[in-house]
């Protein structure tokens, strides 16, 4: 890949290594690592949802289970599960919002 590369991986390979720079320049006075917060936030919202689906049928075990608690515990869980998934990698929605959030503040 040359200096010049204008391809689509081209640019989602520089927005990816930009993303892990630790001081990341601006792009038109938008923060870089914002972002790739801002893409990882959403991926991970939408890992939840379709994981949300998996846990709906299980029922709790007697006596400690059951409730308007284990509603809200267990859809916690699930919003951790989407976090932890988006935070190992996810399944690469992240750099694809990333590369069109690129796009957009470039004017393309």
């Amino acid at each position: 890949m040359s200096a010049f590369d204008t391809s689509p991986a081209a640019a989602q390979l520089s927005a990816a290594r930009l993303s892990q720079q630790p001081n990341l320049p601006s792009l038109s006075g938008v923060d870089m690592k914002r972002m790739r917060e801002t893409a990882e936030d959403f991926e991970s919202v939408f890992l939840s949802e379709m994981l949300r689906p998996m846990f709906q049928n299980i029922e709790a075990s007697a006596p400690f289970g059951g409730g308007a608690g284990e509603k809200i515990y267990r859809d916690m869980q699930v919003d951790e599960y989407g976090k932890a998934l988006s935070r190992s990698g996810g399944i690469g929605l992240a750099d694809s919002i990333m590369r069109e959030m690129i796009k957009m503040q470039e004017g393309k």
